[in-house]
Order: C-alpha cells, then sequence, then structure tokens
C-alpha cells in the first residue's frame, strides 16, 4: 500500500500509535496495522490520514465495502480532500463519479514530486506532450513559426517552456504548485512566472491578450475542461489558438482512471471548444506518455476564433 503524507491528528498518542500501524502494514502484517488504526480512530475520530491508511489497508486485505466506509470517513474529516480521498471513493464505484481533485490536494501531489519530476516524467514514463503540442501548432501557424506572447497553463518545471520559448517573445507560466513554479524558474525560461489557480489566473486580467495558450498534460487533473476552456477564449487574441492534450476514451463524456486521472472523450472535448466559442482547428491521437510500459491513448487539440 501506500503511506499517505502525514498530517497530524493534534493528539500525541493518536499520531504515534498511527506510526505504529505504519510499521506493521510496512512488514506486511495488515490486519494488525488495520486493528490499531481503528483503535487510532476511535479515540480520534477526526483524525483524515488515519482514516484514509485505514481504508487502503481495507482495500489491501480485499474487504472493499470497509474501504469504502474509511475512504468516506477520510473525505467527511478532511473538507479539503488532503489526500484524495474522494477520488478513491470513485475509482471504487462509490459517490460522485468524476469529483473535481481540490486545489489543495492537486498542490500538494505536485509540490511532492517537484523536485524529481523532470527525471520521472521524461526519463521514466516517456513523455513528449511539449513536442506534439509543437507539432500541431506548425500544422496550423505560418511558417516560420513565431509567436508574440505565449501563456504556458500548468507550466510545471518549465518542460513545455522549454519546447516554445525559441518560438515566442514573451512567455507567462502558471501553475498550482509552488514546488513547480521554483523548479521552472531555475531554468530561465519566463519572462514571468505565478502559483495561482489557473481559472483564477486567466479571470485576474481580463484585459490580457496572449497568440498562443497551452496546456500540456494538464487537463488529466480536470474533471470538466469547459470552465478553463472559456476562460482562455477571453484572453486569446483575435488570431490566437489555444493547444492542449487530453488523456482519451472510447465511450462519451469523462472517465477517472484507476491512475486517478481524467480521460476525456473526444465529443467532450469537441463540446468544451464549442461552447468556448471557438472552433476546432485540429484533433489528432497523440500518445504523450507510457503507463506501466505501455502508451496511454490521448488527444492532441488546437482551437482558435
Amino acid at each position: 500500500m501506500s503511506t499517505p503524507l502525514f498530517v497530524s491528528s493534534g493528539d500525541l498518542v493518536a499520531d504515534r500509535r498511527y506510526q505504529w500501524a505504519l510499521d506493521f502494514a510496512k512488514r506486511g502484517d495488515f490486519p494488525a496495522a488495520a486493528d490499531i488504526l481503528r483503535q487510532v480512530v476511535e479515540t480520534a475520530p477526526g483524525f483524515a490520514t488515519a482514516w484514509f491508511a485505514l481504508a487502503s489497508i481495507h482495500e489491501q486485505l480485499g474487504e472493499r465495502d470497509a474501504a469504502v466506509a474509511a475512504f468516506a470517513r477520510a473525505r467527511d474529516a478532511d473538507p479539503e480532500d488532503y489526500h484524495g480521498a474522494r477520488l478513491h471513493l470513485a475509482r471504487l464505484g462509490a459517490g460522485e463519479a468524476t469529483p473535481a481533485m481540490t486545489a489543495t490536494y492537486v498542490r500538494r501531489l505536485f509540490d511532492q514530486h517537484a523536485p524529481d519530476f523532470d527525471e520521472a516524467l521524461v526519463g521514466r514514463l516517456e513523455y513528449c506532450a511539449p513536442e506534439i503540442l509543437l507539432s500541431a501548432v506548425r500544422t496550423i501557424a505560418a511558417h516560420p513559426l513565431r509567436l508574440g506572447s505565449v501563456l504556458d497553463l500548468g507550466c510545471g518545471t518549465g518542460l513545455s517552456g522549454a519546447a516554445f520559448r525559441p518560438c515566442c517573445d514573451w512567455l507567462v507560466g502558471v501553475d498550482l504548485s509552488p514546488g513547480m513554479i521554483e523548479q521552472a524558474r531555475a531554468k530561465g525560461l519566463y519572462d514571468k512566472l505565478a502559483a495561482a489557480d489557473l481559472l483564477e489566473f486567466l479571470d485576474s486580467d481580463p484585459d490580457a491578450q496572449y497568440h498562443l495558450v497551452l496546456a500540456a498534460d494538464v487537463f488529466v487533473y480536470c474533471s470538466d475542461i469547459a470552465p478553463i476552456a472559456a476562460a482562455t477564449a477571453r484572453v486569446l487574441a483575435p488570431s490566437g489558438l489555444f493547444v492542449f492534450t487530453v488523456e482519451t476514451h472510447d465511450g462519451q463524456g469523462v472517465q477517472l482512471r484507476p491512475t486517478l486521472r481524467y480521460a476525456h472523450s473526444a465529443d467532450h472535448v469537441r463540446a468544451a471548444v464549442k461552447d468556448a466559442g471557438l472552433k476546432l482547428l485540429h484533433l489528432s491521437s497523440a500518445e504523450t506518455r507510457q503507463e506501466k510500459g505501455q502508451p496511454v491513448a490521448g488527444l492532441a487539440v488546437v482551437a482558435g476564433r
């Protein structure tokens, strides 16, 4: 089982017993760990981290109903859903099917992985979304490609910035994770960087005008891309382009995958683009990364006015 990031219960005794339970789990004694955790949450019923760990152990033991109940208690104890309990409930077919990821969960997730993000994504998962998007833009834009101002939504450590920097005059990056922004700043690629919620950033300057807005591997963390598409449309220059990737599936609407990443159908993408008042200029299959040695099905999208 994966160990949840620790958030104290505020009770030193409960915290120590929680750590004791994890020691049993690490040795493979899940029943003993579960027994201790049940005692912990009985004395500290608002201890979300312990509820989450108990849920994970129940699932490890094949006890789905008990896992669902414990994930629900973790969710209820933590309105900001720091551990992503809502997502695990959805994965198990309980509760809302495609819950929105909370900003707290996403920020924690990426702050945690920021230091080794590039190595993991490019080195092990063969991530190539920035190159795919740059190629897609070249099929639409004039040659040689020269962009004025570019906004990199969910810029992460700056992998997309590295791909698009030679083609633009002004490059802005925004990401929810301060840890990611720190990594991007160290590369010296961006003219401006901001640690902010994407929608709040887009709405903060209604007079902004970008010739290109890109979102590489960002919407896998958004249950609905329509709000960001609409906000992006408001900051596009008259001839501007909105380019992004999604993971996809053959059904309808949005699905939450076992990886806790969202997959969007082609019809969902088309509807979001249309509802934003934009025109779909390019949509193609794209495998932006590997997962367990297998390519992940996705789409590369270019939209404009």
